[in-house]
């Protein structure tokens, strides 16, 4: 861990105390990823991907499992390098150890065993990369309050994490990235294996945090279904490509024939999206936020 269809504007930057402050502009770039690409093995990944994230908004990353969505959030994080192309987070070159961004991994494990409290994982968020024991203080302490309310989870701030539900975890684990306040919440997948209820209480929870503090979200999600209520943006990765905007303008079988280099229809039933790809593309993995259906399968 480290430490749209329309555009909302009465969403704040987190204040010195971390409530709401003034409306967050999402004109107002704070992520900048701008014609990155990406080579592993000899095999480019990404190519000329572009898009940007605005202060208070919410964006969805999504596609096929190995479209590079994780490679993507690498980049972002400074953790791999690219061939070609410019990470800006607030008008700064990306860096590793950047205060502006809160990371909540894809898999993290806390054994059962584990002798923390909820409260003790979330401060190491202030900490953890510090030698030595944390010296208490009322401020840090205070912090721990502050991220504990932001993610309503202060009936279990004295619990064991190792004893906490997935929902319950996984909203320990949003706390410890946003408790430095950061500009940029990255999320790798944190929906997976979380039951309906529990998947959007924490959907509902992170537009709170994009909408009330200002912070930008950007998440990749298995079901992007459950995001699109309170998405404001879609990055959509397939061949290594990207397209970005609003769900309405990503979301077109003119935009995504295009992408993959194959029909592909869109559908709409139930309030669901059901993508059903064409002929030549491997349908093996669903699209994560997006219900995938294989060749020949009516909706």
């Amino acid at each position: 861990m480290s430490t749209a269809p329309s555009a909302p504007t009465t969403r704040g930057h987190p204040s010195a105390g971390g409530e709401p402050g003034a409306p967050a502009d999402p004109a107002e770039e704070v992520l900048a990823v701008r014609d990155v690409s990406v080579a592993l093995a000899g095999r480019e990944v990404l190519h000329d991907v572009s898009f940007t994230v605005g202060a208070g908004q919410m964006t969805g990353l999504i596609g096929l499992n190995g479209a590079g969505k994780t490679t993507l959030l690498r980049v972002i994080l400074g953790l791999q390098p690219t061939s070609s192309g410019t990470v800006s987070i607030a008008g700064r070159a990306r860096d590793r150890r950047n205060p502006m961004v809160g990371y909540v991994p894809q898999k993290f494990v806390l054994d059962p065993d584990l002798p923390l409290r909820a409260r003790d994982v979330i401060a190491l968020g202030l900490d953890g990369h510090r030698l030595g024991v944390p010296w208490p203080s009322r401020r840090r302490e205070q912090r721990v309050d502050e991220a504990l309310r932001a993610v309503g989870a202060e009936h279990i701030g004295k619990a064991r994490v190792g004893n906490l539900s997935g929902g319950e975890q996984q909203r320990v684990l949003i706390a410890h990235a946003i408790i430095s306040r950061p500009r940029l919440l990255l999320l790798d997948e944190p929906l997976a294996n979380l039951d309906i209820v529990s998947a959007q209480e924490v959907v509902n929870l992170l537009a709170g945090l994009a909408r009330e503090h200002g912070i930008a979200v950007f998440i990749s999600a298995h079901e992007m279904n459950t995001l699109l209520p309170v998405m404001d943006r879609i990055v959509y990765l397939a061949n290594g490509r990207a397209a970005a905007g609003t769900a309405d303008e990503v979301i077109r079988s003119a935009v995504l024939s295009d992408l993959y280099g194959h029909h592909v229809d869109v559908l709409r039933l139930h309030g669901r999206v059901l993508v059903v790809p064409g002929a030549g593309i491997d349908a093996g993995g669903a699209i994560h936020d997006i219900t995938v259906l294989p060749p020949g399968v009516q909706g």
